[in-house]
């Protein structure tokens, strides 16, 4: 017999994972870091820094992973310390008072769906805006005790990490998180085993996708993550990287949010009153909720109605290429199932993802998907809504924006998440100890006015001192490595100085924010920066997508300026800006500065981050801005444009910024009284806070899509589904008939006394005009407006929609009546629009079936 060298098969690893034994006096600190309360509650993260300050710090402020490293002896030590077991007794107390308080069921429940959750540094499933935005929604629900749930993903390397190299370029740094050292549990069923869904694949494949929780106060947030055994390589890197990948990985993301998310609440037994996609990226949700209703016995109409009337879809995009479209050949390779299942043909189902349902060369596109199958849409801003209104009205024709169903609900930011704490201590002493439960009254930001200026001016001095103090401790590493000569790197740092005015632009990299304005004019910038009575310093953060090259173009050109000589410690750009660097500049800087081209900029939270914090906003009136600015608290540039070629308004905007910083801000913040603080900076500060910052609180606008859209939803759907759907099943059949007569459907006569229709009309004197319509059986089911509109700048305006009044019928003859006035003068056109009406219609874009005629 043989005998080899080697005889040893492959190794068999099974994961194990040996975690840090806490004593039992200690328990309570284990539940209070996997919950993030601790993240907005100051008292619970002073709890873990007093464990161990350093290593606390060392360990990125991360608790979970503090306590993994916390040794034997310093725990036996904490156990045995009567004073830190006191001290955590009460935080806990506090915290179960919280947490077990029963859900408000008196408004609706609501499913949340996102690809980004910002909720803290320590947990990389954000890039920016969006999921920021999308965190502080969670914690807002929290406190606000509302009864909702949300889906996302647990990405394996998450967004990158940003490092720049000595000559300024971005290098993009995916680093693999360690998910026994993050603020997440297992979500495990009865049996104690991890929860798993599967997911069915094209080509008989099914996606198994483990289940976390992070536990968000009292909301829960599921996190799918494809990074498991089950699956094959290929699959496990669906939920590897945020927004990573060419278009097919984006469809297989966007396939698992949306259908594996309802699937996800199926298993679990979770029935919302509202299914709530936040941005595009969940539309699919709809495809696997439509798919549910027609295999419990509806039709496919009867469907859509329930899945309308119980969606909402909030667009934070303000231009059409940043949607997601994807080739019918692809779509239709992870979609082609569905038709079959709803019992439709793939040209209906996919022109539902078109703005014309009949053109088969255009993409699908997931925004106009949820537009057809949400009864609801909104932006996030009021311009933002207009703008939203333009670029949807393709799929609403016959009616023009001015008239269309798209809202909006301007952004706000969670403020105990974002409040320094040396704002928070001072609000608690002048205020009241309960005004964070009430953060939106104006009542108590008007109580500003009685706190003395001296505080105000010591509360921002500190705050910059402590931004400065960490940007010279977080960076003074990455200088060293990318200047080399220790000499500059010091140089650099001893330039930084807290009596200087500092001005923030600090957000993502791409070119419509316009961060290169600021660097028309060199010399002019030079004598700004260099002045030595009145010191000016601009600190740039922030990340360009690694595909984006004129975003990194962008930093690359702003970091070589801030290396020339003049500019060294006058203009700083730091790198990997996340949530901790966002904290700091948020509440350190003096200015805001945000530079959008104009009807480009969503909302802009950041600039809302920094109200907050008594750090005032200089920006192009957009986004929020354009609501919130008030004369006397803050700057801003025109809302309008001057040119249309971009770069001769991009001239226009660089010279108002220099002359503005040059001849109010500076000035303004430099005449300092005997006691050293300029008494109108401080005039400033105090109407930004009385004036704009009570109105953009996350609670604010958490209330606002009650009001709006939640609560207007649920009771339309509880309408819908009485009597086992019986008004849902009407309406369906309604819409059947009036397609089936719709064409058919005619004027029979018109009288025009007055010559409208000849353009015979004076203002201000009274007109009467009849139209006698056919309505072919359908029984009053038809309504019609005169529509008048203006022809400027070689385009048609929208003036004004009058309805006509059924005045009486003889069989299927009704008469239209209208007398009135034109009170306007000037020259217009006059049409007639034909629409179907029903009473259970939410809108007239329910429906959007329209006969123009004369």
């Amino acid at each position: 017999m043989k005998v080899k060298t080697n005889n040893a098969n492959e190794p068999i690893w099974s994961e194990v994972t040996v975690k840090n034994h806490i004593p039992a006096e200690l328990k309570k600190l284990d539940e209070l870091a996997h919950n993030l309360w601790w993240s907005w509650n100051p008292e619970c993260v002073n709890l873990f820094r007093c464990l161990d300050k350093d290593l606390y710090k060392d360990v990125g402020k991360n608790p979970i992973e503090q306590l993994s490293m916390l040794g034997f002896d310093r725990l036996s030590e904490v156990s045995k310390d009567e004073k830190f077991i006191a001290e955590m007794d009460r935080v806990y107390k506090n915290f179960r008072e919280y947490i077990d308080v029963e859900p408000d069921h008196t408004r609706p429940s609501v499913a949340y769906f996102c690809m980004e959750y910002g909720l803290t540094h320590v947990l990389k499933i954000y890039s920016g805006g969006l999921g920021i935005l999308a965190g502080d929604y969670l914690k807002e629900a929290s406190d606000s005790n509302v009864d909702l749930c949300a889906i996302g993903f647990l990405y394996r390397y998450g967004y990158f990490t940003q490092s720049i190299s000595m000559d300024g370029g971005q290098f993009a740094n995916y680093e693999a998180q360690d998910f026994d050292r993050l603020p997440i549990e297992r979500l495990l069923d009865k049996d104690g085993n991890q929860v798993i869904i599967d997911v069915p694949f094209p080509d008989n494949v099914t996606i198994h996708a483990a289940v976390w929780r992070v536990n968000v106060g009292r909301i829960s947030l599921y996190l799918l993550d494809t990074d498991i055994l089950q699956n094959a390589e290929y699959d496990r890197s669906i939920t590897h990287t945020l927004y990573g990948g060419d278009w097919e990985n984006r469809l297989r993301q966007e396939y698992l949010l949306g259908v594996g998310g309802v699937l996800l609440l199926k298993k679990l037994g979770i029935k919302k009153d509202i299914y709530h996609c936040n941005e595009g990226h969940a539309a699919l949700c709809n495809v696997q909720r439509l798919v549910d209703y027609t295999e419990s016995g509806l039709d496919f109409g009867q469907a859509l109605e329930l899945v309308r009337a119980s969606s909402l879809y909030t667009v934070h995009t303000p231009v059409p290429a940043g949607h997601d479209y994807f080739d019918e050949g692809l779509f239709g390779k992870y979609l082609g199932w569905v038709p079959e299942r709803l019992g439709i043909s793939w040209n209906d189902f996919i022109g539902l993802g078109r703005m014309n349902d009949e053109d088969h060369g255009e993409k699908f596109c997931m925004s106009t998907f949820l537009c057809k199958t949400c009864q609801e849409v909104n932006g996030v801003s009021k311009l933002h809504g207009e703008v939203s209104r333009e670029m949807f009205n393709g799929i609403w024709r016959g009616y023009f924006p001015e008239e269309s169903h798209v809202g909006y609900v301007t952004n706000g930011v969670h403020l105990p998440t974002w409040i320094a704490h040396e704002w928070r201590t001072v609000f608690e002493k002048y205020f009241d100890s309960d005004f964070m439960k009430d953060q939106s009254n104006p009542a108590y930001w008007e109580r500003i006015y009685e706190i003395p200026d001296a505080v105000i001016w010591d509360t921002r001095i500190r705050l910059k001192n402590r931004l400065i103090k960490y940007i010279r401790d977080r960076f003074r590493e990455s200088w060293l490595k990318n200047q080399g000569d220790p000499s500059r790197v010091v140089s650099l740092l001893d330039k930084i100085r807290p009596n200087a005015l500092l001005i923030g632009f600090s957000r993502r990299f791409a070119t419509y924010k316009r961060a290169h304005l600021l660097f028309s004019d060199l010399e002019r910038l030079k004598k700004i920066v260099n002045n030595p009575d009145y010191p000016v310093q601009f600190i740039f953060a922030g990340k360009a997508h690694p595909a984006d090259g004129a975003g990194q173009g962008l930093i690359k050109r702003i970091y070589e300026i801030s290396q020339q000589p003049e500019f060294i410690g006058k203009i700083l750009f730091l790198e990997n800006y996340d949530m901790e660097l966002a904290h700091r500049l948020v509440s350190g800087v003096d200015i805001w500065l945000n530079m959008p081209t104009r009807k480009m900029e969503a909302s802009g939270t950041s600039g809302e981050k920094a109200q907050m914090n008594g750090v005032l906003n200089f920006s192009v009136l957009d986004g929020w801005w354009y609501e919130g600015y008030r004369e006397g608290a803050g700057w801003a540039l025109s809302a309008t444009r001057t040119y249309q070629n971009q770069e001769q308004q991009d001239r226009l905007d660089a010279l108002t910024i220099y002359s503005m910083l040059e001849q109010e801000i500076i000035p303004l913040y430099y005449a300092r009284n005997r006691f050293g603080y300029s008494e109108n900076w401080v005039r400033f500060v105090k109407d930004s806070f009385a004036k704009i910052t009570p109105h953009y609180t996350m609670k604010r606008q958490l209330d606002d899509y009650y009001k709006k859209f939640y609560k207007p939803e649920a009771k339309h759907f509880k309408q819908l589904t009485k009597n086992d759907n019986e008004t849902a099943k009407d309406l369906a059949a309604w819409k059947e008939e009036v397609v089936a007569r719709w064409d058919d459907v005619r004027v029979v006569s018109t009288d025009d006394p007055a010559g409208v229709l000849n353009g015979q009309l004076i203002s201000g004197t009274p007109f009467t005009i009849r139209h006698v319509v056919d309505e072919q059986g359908l029984d009053n089911a038809i309504g019609i407006d005169m529509v008048i509109i203006s022809n400027r700048d070689g385009s048609e305006h929208f003036r004004a929609a009058i309805p006509m009044n059924v005045v009486g019928h003889e069989g299927n003859n009704y008469t239209f009546e209208l007398t009135d006035s034109i009170d306007f003068t000037g020259s217009f056109k006059i049409g007639f629009r034909m629409y179907p009406k029903h009473p259970a219609l939410a809108h007239r874009q329910d429906f959007c079936y329209v006969r123009w005629f004369r």
